[in-house]
């Protein structure tokens, strides 16, 4: 019973993790679960993520269409980037 109970464990606890994942194309550290400038999810009917990088800020796109609006204004689109950041 105890094995069968640590095996339930152990593949329950795989499972979280693997929702957790970073989208395919996104660092597991970038702090924004969706797009920064849709809110759309990466990876989803869009396509693989677009990543631009501002003043060596890197903020990755849902799609290439999200790219007219952050060159419009990149300036808020790498703040919600460091605003989520971890602090240090």
């Amino acid at each position: 019973m105890k094995v069968i109970l640590g095996l339930l464990l152990v593949t329950a606890l795989c499972s979280v993790s693997f929702l957790h994942a970073a989208p395919e194309g996104i660092p597991a550290s970038y702090p924004l679960k969706t797009c920064a400038v849709s809110g759309e999810a990466f990876g989803g009917e869009m396509g693989k993520p677009v990543k631009v990088t501002h003043e060596g800020t890197d903020v990755y796109l849902c799609c290439k269409s999200c790219l007219k609006d952050f060159k419009a204004d990149p300036a808020k689109y790498v703040k919600m980037v460091k605003d989520a950041a971890p602090k240090k």
